[in-house]
């Protein structure tokens, strides 16, 4: 884990997130500043880079949590889809590995590469939307180990 990292410190626990996924190798939370509400940040427990440096043993567990969160939007947040994307170090906001899966509907008004950012009205907002992404993903979770 790298020091400065922000999503290091999630995965240690010393930085608090809405987490609705947790497994061996990768985490999931609530983006803080989120495209649409329920959107997502998919992560490897190890501090990689970028996609090019992720190891060939952690794709499936990473693009298994993925694909795992793409499927829970529509049930859980109402969503008709999802877009999924990944920055590698151009407009990558923190430098670890990080897939994003965004809740998608019909006329939302999301255009090209334009991601229009929002907020959670409070915490307790964030925190419904991340017990509803939970519960559909296959269990309640409190907070990142």
């Amino acid at each position: 884990m790298a020091a400065a990292c922000a999503f290091c410190g999630i995965l240690s626990g010393d930085v608090t997130a809405e987490v609705v996924l947790e497994e061996r190798d990768v985490l999931a939370f609530l983006d803080r500043r989120p495209v649409f509400k329920g959107h997502l940040l998919v992560v490897p427990r190890a501090h990689i880079a970028t996609l090019a440096d992720l190891p060939e043993e952690l794709l499936e567990p990473l693009f298994a949590a993925v694909q795992r969160c793409a499927n829970a939007m529509p049930e859980a947040v109402g969503s008709q889809g999802s877009w999924v994307s990944i920055n590698n170090v151009v407009s990558q906001s923190v430098p670890h590995l990080h897939v994003h899966v965004v809740p998608r509907t019909k006329g939302d008004g999301l255009r090209g590469f334009f991601w229009p950012r929002t907020t959670y009205a409070d915490a307790a907002e964030m925190a419904d939307y991340a017990s509803r992404l939970r519960r559909v993903l296959g269990g309640e979770t409190a907070a990142p180990p």
